[in-house]
């Protein structure tokens, strides 16, 4: 869950170690990044975003002293590196996306020329560079690992659909995939103690319009825009390709995976499945017990195909309080290895500890999917329970919330 909640330069504010301490106090052994963080200014998601460099470095190790404080002893911590690639908005709420390769429906909904300008291999090889820079200071600060995010749109995750790519980072999947090997190797050679995880989007949909229904294709079928899905029926997962990269991340010696799904841009239903829509969004078109499963189904056939990987488990946050029974019967069903819980924190950020330790579950915690962590961003708001967590309600960005969406609901 990025926060939204950091400086222009990219350090953590006070709301930003408020989250992190609640992290640890979770109970949960293995924290997974906490949240992203960008590799360099251009590619952050958005002028709060947190950056990793040597301006940000001291105040990243104090983020990480400041969860381990409250962290259960032999936490496991992570960071996870990004640039956001299509959905850059490093410097205002105005986008400036650093792009691939030509997409017919997401450059028309950014108004992007035909001549907009690509990405050159050249700069992807500078990309690559800061990625090697960051990790090592992840590792310098005392990170366990780093994650190469290839999921949600970022660039990571659209290397992975870069068909139509000339060049030497697509088209073919060796090449589409090699921006992942470059970096892991990379990354391996400047800080080789580090230990690599990928959280991977391991299949997409088309983008879908306000009417909660598929955007329309002017492109003709097979729709070769997204990855892990049928070109044929792109609405339809299709785990070919995601085999391929996990079998990638085995012969890189990444063993830990998070799978996940779609991107919150363009298909919020398939990647955070909620009964409420951000302001942004559209009424589910499925009931959202539907995108769990199909995201737990996924990576059940993911596991069994990888059974010596270390999987981490999606979307389960939309089961409410039957997450901890649900959880517990697919890491025993062998499912998957671990449970993450990504928006729930914010509300109720001691349900590990909880459930861990046979306490009572506090029932007015649980997330209801109302998706106000969502819709403040898109306000440019920190994103936090607004809700259920008395500090974000009382707040000032909570009355700005309020407003925006009694606004909305009046138009």
């Amino acid at each position: 869950m990025e926060g939204w909640d950091g400086t222009p330069d990219g350090r953590p504010s006070a709301l930003t170690l408020r989250r992190w301490e609640h992290f640890g106090r979770s109970g949960a052994a293995l924290i997974w990044g906490g949240e992203a963080v960008a590799v360099r200014h251009e590619g952050r998601a958005n002028p709060n975003q947190l950056l990793l460099n040597e301006h940000t470095r001291a105040d990243l190790a104090r983020l990480r002293e400041t969860l381990l404080r409250t962290a259960p002893p032999g936490v496991v911590l992570g960071l996870q590196l990004t640039h956001s690639g299509r959905f850059s908005r490093p410097n205002s709420r105005q986008p400036e996306p650093r792009i691939l390769y030509r997409h017919p429906i997401l450059d028309r909904r950014l108004g992007l020329p035909a001549d907009y300008p690509l990405l050159t291999d050249g700069d992807v090889r500078g990309i690559i560079e800061d990625f090697h820079r960051a990790a090592r200071m992840a590792w310098e600060i005392g990170f366990d690992f780093v994650d190469i995010k290839h999921c949600h749109g970022y660039l990571g995750h659209e290397f992975l659909s870069a068909y139509t790519r000339s060049g030497d980072y697509g088209g073919s999947f060796e090449n589409r995939t090699r921006f992942l090997r470059e970096v892991a190797e990379g990354i391996r050679a400047v800080a080789p103690q580090l230990e690599l995880a990928v959280r991977l989007s391991a299949f997409d949909t088309i983008p879908y319009a306000k009417s909660g229904t598929p955007e329309s294709l002017e492109e003709p079928i097979p729709y070769r825009f997204a990855f892990g899905v049928n070109p044929l029926n792109p609405v339809e997962p299709d785990v070919t390709e995601p085999i391929q990269f996990l079998t990638s991340l085995r012969e890189l010696g990444i063993r830990l995976v998070n799978i996940t799904a779609g991107t919150p841009y363009t298909n919020p239903h398939i990647q955070r499945p909620a009964l409420f829509p951000p302001s942004d969004g559209y009424l589910p078109p499925e009931d959202p017990l539907v995108g769990v499963a199909r995201q737990m189904e996924v990576t059940r056939a993911l596991k069994s195909r990888f059974p010596e990987m270390i999987f981490v488990g999606t979307a389960y946050s939309y089961l409410q309080e039957f997450l901890p029974y649900v959880s517990q019967a697919a890491v025993r069903g062998g499912w998957v290895d671990s449970v993450g819980l990504g928006r729930i924190t914010l509300s109720y950020p001691e349900l590990a500890r909880d459930v861990l330790e046979g306490r009572p579950l506090d029932r007015k915690r649980f997330c209801r999917t109302f998706s106000d962590c969502t819709t403040g961003p898109r306000n440019a708001l920190p994103s936090g329970c607004y809700p259920l967590d008395e500090h974000y309600k009382k707040s000032e960005a909570g009355k700005q919330l309020r407003a925006i969406k009694d606004a909305a609901r009046k138009s």
